[in-house]
């Protein structure tokens, strides 16, 4: 068993920490309700949020059992890979585009980063 690396575990935290927090505010928050609406995609608001949950919650116990982290990190990539496409189809900004394009990344770096760890 390898030491675990600090900068692994910030980024699984700091992902971890965001999505619980996009998670509620897709739940709950007004604005993302709007959102939602202006992307067409109503209906989805609530699964979003709590894949975006679910996410969150696979990486925090994946701290202490990787195949989870691995799930969580792969599930919450697809999910701003699938954002950042709803977002380019509605010729969305660049900065408005950027946050969904980064955590799309950083969770894929993730994942393969956690894959190559855990000798998949």
């Amino acid at each position: 068993m390898s030491v675990a690396n600090p900068f692994l575990i910030g980024i699984q935290l700091f992902s971890a920490i965001s999505f619980v927090f996009f998670g509620f505010s897709c739940l709950y928050a007004p604005f993302l309700k709007l959102e939602f609406k202006r992307y067409g995609l109503v209906n989805y608001r609530r699964l979003t949020g709590y894949l975006q949950l679910l996410g969150a919650l696979a990486l925090l116990l994946g701290l202490f059992y990787k195949p989870l982290a691995i799930v969580g990190s792969l599930g919450l990539s697809i999910l701003m890979f699938m954002g950042l496409a709803i977002r380019i189809k509605i010729k969305d900004s660049v900065r408005k585009s950027l946050p969904a394009a980064f955590y799309a990344v950083l969770n894929l770096i993730l994942f393969l980063w956690l894959l190559k760890f855990h000798n998949v």
